[in-house]
């Protein structure tokens, strides 16, 4: 794979909570059409595609009228699915990205291994219940899904902050930006997979 050839995969799932379909190019400039109908899930996402330069579309409706749960677990997984299938067989990515991001008096650390194993690790906790109409706690929540759909090590850690806000999006950046330089590809690596293994499933 070269770096002229773009990484893209659709994905639609369909279930009887919700219905969701989303376009992933993983070397875009981060152009971002999001509609989920959770005004802060939106702005979360947007942060994600802009900051790991990842062209996204989405396209979700859910039985919101219960509450935001399916929707965010939901738009998780298939993010995730979107994702795995849009790396391919990994073969010249980088594999492993972090990053510390600061937003105001919030800091986060997010590490990731595009490894072939779902794992999810959390550390942080948010102060109120909710911002706007999302739960706080579907954040990592969400965090997991992706991480277990798109068979990713996923470490998330708050090291700072007060204001819930400035903490969500500190992490979604962060995650962002590990990555950006996960699917990155490698020159060194010259097309191989980046595992003793020889392969990344």
């Amino acid at each position: 794979m070269t770096n002229d050839q773009h990484r893209t995969a659709t994905i639609h799932r369909q279930t009887k909570e919700t219905d969701i379909t989303i376009t992933l190019n993983l070397d875009g400039s981060g152009q971002a059409d999001v509609q989920t109908g959770i005004g802060f899930f939106d702005h979360m996402l947007d942060a994600l595609a802009r900051h790991a330069r990842f062209d996204l579309v989405v396209r979700a409706t859910g039985d919101l009228h219960i509450d935001a749960h399916h929707t965010v677990e939901d738009v998780g997984i298939v993010l995730g699915q979107t994702l795995a299938n849009a790396l391919g067989d990994k073969r010249g990515i980088t594999r492993m990205g972090h990053a510390i991001v600061p937003m105001d008096e919030s800091l986060a650390l997010v590490a990731v291994d595009i490894g072939g194993r779902g794992y999810f690790v959390f550390d942080g906790a948010f102060a109120t219940p909710a911002i706007g109409q999302m739960a706080t706690a579907l954040i990592p929540h969400f965090f997991e899904s992706l991480a277990h759909a798109a068979k990713i090590n996923l470490h998330a850690r708050l090291l700072a902050g007060a204001n819930d806000h400035h903490r969500a999006e500190a992490l979604f950046k962060a995650l962002a930006r590990a990555l950006n330089e996960a699917v990155r590809l490698d020159p060194q690596l010259g097309g191989q997979i980046p595992s003793t293994k020889g392969s990344i499933e």
